[in-house]
């Protein structure tokens, strides 16, 4: 691999703009060996061929013996109020031709390193202030260990003993005074120790933590406020340490990717120079590198310490001096590509294909679509069946989503906040979404090989039975506390969808609105496991496929409510933001939810009653909430569409190169937001029956949240990067009160 390419693969994603820009610098060799080999050209063509081979061995001695070429000075320079070194480079032979390029290379490489330096440097003050914070919280940790140990003590306290100990041994030996007196002085030392560990416990607080529960939200409006104070229980203890681990394990990663920012870009400049002193036939290198060894950015060895710092305090206190342990905790965890993943992934792929064809020729060979039976089995377990296809569809552009996030380097393992080493790439979410895909086309050919009973025409029970024994095996996978297929993932997920349930009292983070909003684009789904319920709740499944679900009251009442629940969620979920971030675009966001409940539901009163009111109705409200959502969707969520950009009607930064990408994105979501007008159009196709229209829609709007899904993510990135913000907020455990903050979450 070409060092471009591996420097732009080791970049922090989120910290690209802070890097050496060495594609531009390589951009700016090419100038100077266009303009060199122009200059040779004309020399040639007007200089004698031995006068050429004399001019060649002299320029050869002069490269040996000239060391001359730059002068690298050391200047200072005030920026925001504040006096920062920084290096200017002296370009000695600016006359010579194609000199001038050769100057804006060099003036170009000074800005690029000093901005590297500079933002060097201010990452290691960060982490040395990070450092503090943390080395007095483990001041802390210590001293509350002690004291809960000695809470939960029955016997007297180390001091007690060892000072019977002393005693008893004085008295009852008669040992010298020597050994007296190494007592004494160790009962001193224990004393003092108790003494400082009180001094600190009596200055520290507990930190409240950020995330809360729906019991201590009931309380927050109740305005029942918890105490603060310390309370020196194990629960507590355990709860510090898991706390204060998964911080020390934060800034670990910080310091190492701090270490590799400063290698990747020391090569860098030494690659660049390497390639400059070859084009040019300089020999500038070997100077500008001895400025940039001297440099803060090669010569702190601040980074290093911490590392050491922190591997050693994180062995002796959180792995019981076990150094394999610790350094496993610490090191990042890399998902391995097995290629076990991708032959299971193209063996269930090709089985899927497989069983469409068959699915296909039994179809047309039995004539099954023409059979009286069709519009039954369309109306009973069609929809029965869709459930698990809307399922795999969803996985599947979720599985591109993920390919393209990396591909464009946006980390989205980052921005989910998931755990590191535990994120599915899209090899394990086909796998998954292959898998189920095979065992849907396996139960729906089941169900229509198998007869109907000989002697009372009725559908054999165990036929009927199969969706929802396939429908049981996916809940009891999602469930599985056992650690296999990706318990970690499934975990989240539901830890997840447990929050969007309950949105009104738990603080809504980027992963809650993320699958909130996938959720929207379920609405069939979830319909179908309202039918599930209906079908082989009320037992129309054991009557020849009977459909009383579509003339009950209560289905038809749960029918408007399903339909509204996953944006109400989104709804309760903007409003929870708005109030506690004190931000009014959250509520102008509930707004738009608010109106896709109006629209969908009279969407769905006039397929169920018809009507021309009904159809006037939703065609108005509908469109208003298109409009309001392709707004928000473009301008906001992809952040496109802003004025006075570089790329028309797009935004400044673009992780796509091809701008027809984001034309081509943002017409495809205005086409299909307006699939609702097959319900107000009552669009019908002889050869397509209604389910099967239904069905088509839903794929629709699933590909759309697909599209939506990469560029609202892409936005979020490109947020990030904007504020360099490359690592989560740890919350710390303890708060000193000459902070003066310890009353702050």
């Amino acid at each position: 691999m070409r060092f471009g390419k591996e420097f732009v693969s080791q970049m922090i994603p989120e910290w690209q703009e802070a890097y050496i820009d060495y594609a531009y610098l390589k951009t700016i060799l090419q100038d100077i060996q266009a303009s060199r080999n122009r200059s040779d050209s004309n020399n040639q063509s007007s200089t004698p061929s031995f006068a050429r081979n004399l001019t060649r061995r002299y320029n050869r001695d002069a490269l040996v013996s000239e060391n001359h070429d730059i002068v690298v000075n050391t200047v200072t320079r005030l920026e925001e109020g504040l006096e920062t070194a920084a290096y200017e480079t002296t370009f000695l032979k600016a006359g010579e031709a194609g000199g001038d390029f050769e100057v804006t290379f060099f003036r170009t490489l000074d800005r690029e390193f000093n901005k590297v330096n500079n933002f060097y440097r201010l990452k290691v003050e960060t982490a040395r202030t990070e450092a503090l914070a943390l080395n007095k919280q483990m001041d802390a940790l210590i001293a509350f260990r002690h004291k809960v140990m000695d809470q939960n003590q029955k016997n007297p306290s180390v001091f007690d003993s060892v000072s019977e100990d002393i005693n008893g041994s004085a008295s009852e030996v008669g040992s010298s005074s020597k050994c007296t007196e190494h007592n004494v002085a160790l009962a001193d030392l224990m004393r003092n120790e108790d003494t400082s560990n009180e001094s600190i416990l009596e200055r520290i607080r507990m930190n409240k933590t950020r995330e809360i529960t729906p019991l201590s939200a009931i309380k927050t409006i109740l305005k029942v406020h918890k105490q603060d104070e310390l309370k020196f229980t194990r629960d507590n203890l355990k709860e510090v340490e898991k706390r204060l681990q998964v911080a020390f394990i934060e800034f670990y990663q910080k310091l190492r990717h701090l270490k590799n920012y400063s290698f990747l870009n020391a090569s860098a400049v030494s690659k660049i120079m390497k390639k400059y002193d070859k084009i040019a036939k300089r020999n500038a290198a070997k100077l500008y590198m001895e400025m940039v060894d001297k440099s803060f950015l090669s010569s702190s060895e601040e980074v290093h310490k911490l590392l050491l710092k922190v591997e050693s305090i994180f062995i002796e206190h959180f792995s019981n001096s076990n150094r394999r342990e610790g350094m496993s905790h610490l090191r990042p965890k890399i998902n391995k590509e097995r290629h076990l993943i991708t032959f299971s992934t193209g063996f269930f792929f090709g089985c899927g294909i497989s069983l469409i064809v068959a699915l296909g020729l039994i179809i047309h060979a039995r004539n099954i679509m023409g059979t009286p039976g069709q519009r039954t089995y369309m109306e009973t377990m069609f929809p029965l069946y869709r459930f698990f296809g809307f399922v795999v569809l969803h996985m599947d552009m979720y599985a591109a989503n993920i390919y393209f996030w990396r591909r464009y380097r946006v980390n989205y393992s980052f921005i989910f906040g998931f755990k590191q080493g535990t994120e599915l790439g899209y090899r394990h979410v086909l796998l998954l979404s292959f898998g189920l895909g095979t065992l849907s086309l396996c139960a729906v050919l089941l169900n229509l090989d198998m007869e109907m009973d000989a002697q009372t025409k009725d559908y054999r029970l165990v036929t009927e039975l199969i969706p929802l024994f396939l429908l049981v095996l996916v809940i009891i996978i999602v469930l599985c506390p056992f650690n296999i297929l990706y318990r970690s993932s499934r975990f989240f997920f539901l830890s997840v969808l447990f929050r969007c349930i309950a949105a009104p009292f738990y603080a809504v983070h980027l992963p809650d609105f993320f699958l909130g909003d996938q959720l929207t684009s379920q609405v069939q789904a979830l319909r179908s496991l309202e039918f599930y319920i209906c079908y082989y709740g009320f037992g129309d499944f054991r009557y020849r496929r009977r459909n009383t679900c579509t003339s009950n009251i209560g289905f038809r009442t749960f029918y408007f409510i399903v339909a509204v629940i996953p944006y109400w969620l989104r709804f309760l979920q903007c409003i929870r933001r708005m109030v506690e971030d004190r931000d009014l675009s959250h509520g102008y966001n509930g707004i738009k939810y608010l109106l896709t409940i109006v629209a969908a539901s009279l969407r769905t009163a006039y397929t169920l009653n018809r009507g021309s009111n009904w159809n006037i109705t939703a065609w108005v409200f509908s469109g208003v909430a298109t409009f309001y959502g392709t707004y928000w969707d473009i301008v906001l969520d992809w952040g496109l569409l802003q004025r006075g950009c570089k790329n028309s009607f797009l935004r400044d930064k673009l992780l796509v190169p091809h701008k027809t990408v984001y034309y081509a994105a943002m017409v495809l979501n205005v086409l299909l937001r307006l699939v609702w007008l097959q319900t107000v159009l009552d669009l019908k196709f002889s050869f397509l029956h209604r389910e099967t229209m239904v069905a088509l829609m839903a794929c629709l709007e699933i590909i759309r949240r697909g599209i939506w899904n990469f560029f609202r993510l892409e936005n979020e990135h490109l947020n990030n990067v904007g504020r360099y913000r490359a690592f989560k907020t740890v919350p710390l455990p303890f708060n000193y009160e000459e902070d003066g903050d310890h009353h702050n979450n």
